[in-house]
């Protein structure tokens, strides 16, 4: 039976796993393991040193429950930031490289040149996730930790990262394409499983980059403000 409305404090763990499995992933950005019992959302983060607005932010705006004008106020900007760059890791450490080597089984013994061109078109795609995701480990990043230190660095502003916040997981739609529409795989099982894991990939990354625009980018933007304001 799936619950109605947004999780608060003291839902339990086990509900919130058991109705929404993608969540999975949430906790695990933020450093929560499984074996939890029957303790509240807000014991489990406590006890795992996570800040329980922001976990309950990120799952309820990704559960698309409320607006995310509606979590501004209990935010711990360092929490986030932990999140993200843990998200950063599982997909170009794990996630990429595992529908990478999926990909390639599956097309080993396929058309050549169609075959080459899918992983011409995948790694130009990681290509680009990486280039994204290293800028901000380089430089959005650092420079957030800088904020919270009360010492930010001058020439740069959250508004710089927010103008050229790309969305990089829409250039796996010609890779999809070629795929669906022009791959002739003998054997559908190994081929489908990746496409599969290819879609729920570009849904997670769409939802990462949602996290990043409507809670991290104006939760700086508010730190920015309450600095300048006491300078």
């Amino acid at each position: 039976m799936y619950k109605l409305g947004a999780y608060n404090r003291d839902n339990q763990m086990s509900d919130l796993v058991c109705d929404n499995y993608p969540v999975l992933l949430v906790m695990s950005r933020f450093g929560i393991a499984l074996g939890f019992g029957d303790k509240s959302i807000g014991e489990v983060c406590e006890e795992n040193g996570v800040h329980t607005g922001t976990f309950l932010a990120v799952v309820n705006l990704l559960l698309d429950e409320g607006e995310p004008e509606e979590y501004k106020g209990d935010i711990s900007v360092g929490a986030l930031l932990g999140y993200l760059h843990n998200s950063h890791d599982y997909f170009l450490n794990f996630r990429l490289p595992a529908i990478r080597r999926n990909l390639l089984g599956a097309i080993d013994c396929g058309e050549k040149d169609i075959a080459i061109a899918i992983l011409r078109f995948f790694d130009e795609y990681v290509a680009e996730v990486q280039k994204h995701m290293r800028y901000e480990e380089t430089t959005v990043f650092p420079y957030v930790a800088s904020l919270l230190d009360g010492e930010p660095p001058e020439g740069y502003s959250i508004a710089v990262f927010r103008k050229q916040h790309d969305q990089v997981e829409a250039k796996l739609t010609e890779l999809k394409n070629i795929l669906i529409k022009y791959y002739p795989a003998s054997g559908s099982n190994e081929l489908n499983s990746v496409l599969f894991d290819i879609f729920t990939c570009e849904q997670d990354l769409a939802s990462h980059n949602y996290i990043e625009d409507y809670l991290f980018i104006p939760a700086i933007q508010e730190l920015e403000g309450k600095i300048g304001k006491t300078k």
